[in-house]
């Protein structure tokens, strides 16, 4: 999938000023991309589809990815 459009990126409720925070943005062609902060607004960017972001959701709110 390619940027077509320029994205209203979103970021994370829990980023504060000074933090490298995920940024998140709908796309038109129903997916989802994710891009990091530090990396500068031209820095690489994840696509995923919706239904793949919701199954990482998902699997995140289950504590599924608990690395601890």
């Amino acid at each position: 999938m390619t940027m077509t459009s320029m994205p209203h990126w979103r970021k994370s409720s829990r980023c504060t000023a000074d933090a490298n925070c995920v940024e998140l943005a709908g796309h038109a062609s129903d997916a989802v991309a994710v891009r990091d902060t530090k990396n500068g607004p031209d820095g690489p960017v994840l696509m995923f589809t919706r239904g793949e972001f919701a199954a990482f959701f998902a699997t995140i709110k289950e504590g599924g990815a608990d690395l601890r």
